[in-house]
């Protein structure tokens, strides 16, 4: 699982080679959510405080989180990505 950043206890990653729409993984604790680049749309379960920094930074980095959905789907290393401060 490559991480591409680390932020508040957050740690987001991406997998090589995931299924279509393209997206990250956000996990917090024990809590764990999936997160559509394009349109936020969320799949599973993690705090709302939580869920909201994980958006505020998605929506802050989308081409780069975009950028490294190509580098993925190419089996090739992921760049990181700046946490959110």
């Amino acid at each position: 699982m490559p991480i591409i950043s680390r932020f508040f206890g957050i740690i987001v990653f991406m997998f090589w080679r995931e299924h279509q729409p393209p997206h990250f993984h956000a996990k917090y604790g024990d809590d764990e959510v999936i997160v559509e680049i394009q349109t936020g749309k969320v799949t599973g379960n993690i705090s709302p405080r939580v869920l909201n920094m994980v958006q505020e930074w998605r929506e802050l980095h989308k081409d780069e989180l975009l950028a490294d959905w190509k580098l993925a789907e190419e089996d090739k290393p992921l760049k990181r990505i700046k946490p959110l401060e």
